[in-house]
């Protein structure tokens, strides 16, 4: 990782997502990773997981699954170094084709330009050097990881547009717009040993809802590999802290396994700007000074 000039501005990563759990499942060992090495993090979350099932035994005196979900992604914030939390106040949409598509307040209904120059008006008073969010089919096709990218995208190029003016603070460009993605080779093969275990890959997770061999046909180019193993104590830990989702379990069985062996790392595309390297790198902030 590159060593940072004290000197100068603390380095800054802003993460752009949907949902509590997000920035554990997805990208937790990169953020506590940067945190670790004196990268100051903070995180948009864009609804607070109504949505998402919950077993009534972690729901206590008078309160709401979004509760319950916010007070876990604070425990998850505070093991992985994230310094700060912008919530929207946007609903959870659901699995595409639930009912909780049809809320008035669900992200996938509201406009891309005002979810986006919300996100625009955060990214100004932060001043992040690189902002990270979904890739453009949000990972597994989540409708809310899927709007949250488009406003991120739209944010990103917002933001130094000193035609937006939103709440008067100064334009800023970050220099790198990022994408978490997936390593769709070891995915290929953590489908096969499904398939000879006698497990569906098209009803994976907790709610069987995601469907992995429809989501490995599509690939994304791979600019760098954040090897995340000096901090996987903390990685586990923070996803333990989303126990109404099932984040205890990652650490252990069948998903553990392969996130464990097989992919101690996680991965990102480069948006913005065009990557230009031969190689994927190790630093989301290789090059920058």
């Amino acid at each position: 990782m590159m060593q940072f000039n004290e000197s100068k501005k603390q380095p800054v990563l802003l993460a752009v997502l949907a949902h509590p759990d997000d920035e554990s499942f997805g990208i937790g060992g990169t953020l506590a990773y940067y945190a670790r090495n004196g990268v100051h993090i903070e995180l948009v979350c864009a609804t607070k997981g109504e949505a998402g099932e919950m077993d009534e035994k972690f729901l206590h005196a008078n309160q709401t699954s979004a509760d319950v979900r916010i007070q876990e992604l604070r425990c998850a914030a505070g093991i992985l170094g994230i310094s700060n939390i912008h919530f929207l106040d946007y609903r959870d949409s659901g699995m595409s084709g639930s009912l909780d598509n049809q809320n008035p307040q669900a992200l996938c209904n509201q406009s891309v330009d005002q979810v986006a120059a919300e996100v625009a008006d955060i990214i100004r008073k932060v001043q992040p050097n690189i902002v990270i969010t979904f890739d453009p089919i949000g990972g597994y096709r989540h409708p809310d990881h899927i709007a949250i990218h488009h406003a991120a995208v739209a944010a990103y190029q917002m933001t130094s547009d000193p035609g937006f003016v939103g709440n008067g603070l100064a334009t800023f460009q970050p220099d790198r717009l990022i994408y978490s993605t997936f390593p769709k080779t070891m995915m290929r093969l953590m489908i096969s040993v499904m398939k000879l275990i006698g497990k569906d890959p098209t009803r994976f997770g907790q709610n069987e809802d995601i469907d992995l061999a429809s989501i490995a046909e599509v690939t994304f180019p791979i600019h760098y590999k954040i090897d995340y193993r000096s901090v996987e104590k903390e990685r586990d830990a923070a996803s333990a802290c989303h126990a109404s989702q099932g984040g205890a379990g990652l650490s252990g069985g069948f998903l553990g396994f392969f996130r464990r062996i097989l992919t101690p790392y996680e991965t990102f595309m480069q948006a913005v700007p065009e990557f230009t390297e031969q190689k994927p790198k190790k630093d989301l902030f290789y090059g920058l000074s």
